[in-house]
């Protein structure tokens, strides 16, 4: 009962596009590819939520500790805002650090925004009653959730976007930068964003990373086809298909791979389409790019934000940089 009245106060939207990304990407006759947005439904949630806590998997562990002691620097600089927007919130556990300090200077609107209503209800769950924050959750895609959640905003106040758990690593150089564009235009002068970013670190720690020995990522990863079974009738084996993790030295980046342990035809009857595998063959499933400790701050300037200060973990190199709308 306290889980559907907390979905009842959620403004809610399903992930767009699925049946079209699947046509295209099963279909791609060079590299079959789904988005690593997909991966999220409540299962993958909840999987992703048990890799936080793997000892091999640093990342979301640095994440926090940053946000956790450097909370009353960041909401100083942040310019006191009367909204904080979290894109791809999750829980939302490790941002109440940050929301508890910039509540201190006056009541505030908080808008998480995440695909999966699981998400939400949790980080209603979470978060819903720190002291001097307005609950407000957003079902939606990143843009159009901001979009939302921007139009809250009081006359004159300001916004704080966080950008955490290094989620910029998923997009490659160039659409990153398009987004980032997306985000200022969607924000007004004046307006914060802190980004996170998970930096270059070495590749057997990486690998480890994504490829855990419990095998919690691999259960992650497989269970996009389970998702496309349940929503799109797929008849996906997922015995036959196996999980990877791969360093791509080149493009300092982590690719997550499904690899086909057979030859084999999938059929999709909601994308009305039949995806033909190659034994060996791969659906590329996720992309983690790795930074450069300067990189965050030069991708956030060609976007139209200048970069105001940066924070690094010493344990795991992670970094979070806040940006502030030119």
């Amino acid at each position: 009962m306290k889980q559907a009245r907390a979905l009842s106060r959620t403004i809610t939207r399903l992930p767009a596009g699925l049946v079209e990304d699947v046509r295209i990407g099963l279909t791609d006759p060079t590299q079959k590819w789904l988005s690593s947005k997909y991966l999220y439904d409540a299962v993958g949630s909840s999987l992703f939520e048990a890799i936080t806590h793997l000892d091999a998997y640093g990342l979301t562990r640095a994440d926090a500790r940053l946000l956790r002691e450097h909370a009353g620097a960041i909401a100083r600089r942040a310019g006191s805002p009367g909204l904080v927007a979290e894109l791809g919130s999750g829980s939302g556990r490790k941002v109440r650090w940050l929301l508890e300090a910039v509540a201190e200077g006056g009541g505030i609107t908080y808008c998480p925004i995440d695909i999966s209503r699981r998400a939400i209800v949790f980080c209603r769950a979470e978060l819903g009653r720190v002291p001097g924050v307005r609950f407000r959750g957003i079902v939606a895609d990143y843009l159009v959730g901001l979009q939302r959640a921007v139009a809250q905003r009081s006359r004159g106040g300001r916004v704080l976007v966080l950008f955490v758990g290094s989620t910029i690593g998923n997009f490659e150089r160039e659409p990153a930068v398009r987004f980032l564009q997306d985000v200022r235009r969607i924000l007004a002068a004046g307006d914060r964003l802190l980004l996170g970013a998970d930096l270059v670190k070495s590749e057997a720690q990486l690998i480890e990373a994504y490829d855990d020995p419990a095998g919690v990522t691999a259960a992650f990863n497989l269970n996009l086809l389970s998702r496309l079974n349940r929503e799109l009738g797929a008849n996906f084996d997922l015995s036959r298909f196996r999980h990877e993790a791969r360093w791509n030295r080149r493009e300092r980046r982590i690719e997550m791979h499904l690899r086909s342990t057979v030859a084999q035809v999938v059929r999709v009857p909601e994308a009305g389409i039949e995806a033909r595998f190659r034994a060996g063959e791969t659906l590329w499933t996720e992309s983690s790019h790795k930074f450069l400790a300067e990189e965050p701050a030069a991708l956030a300037a060609a976007a139209g934000f200048r970069s105001t200060e940066q924070w690094i973990d010493d344990e795991w190199p992670f970094a979070e940089t806040l940006l502030e709308a030119r």
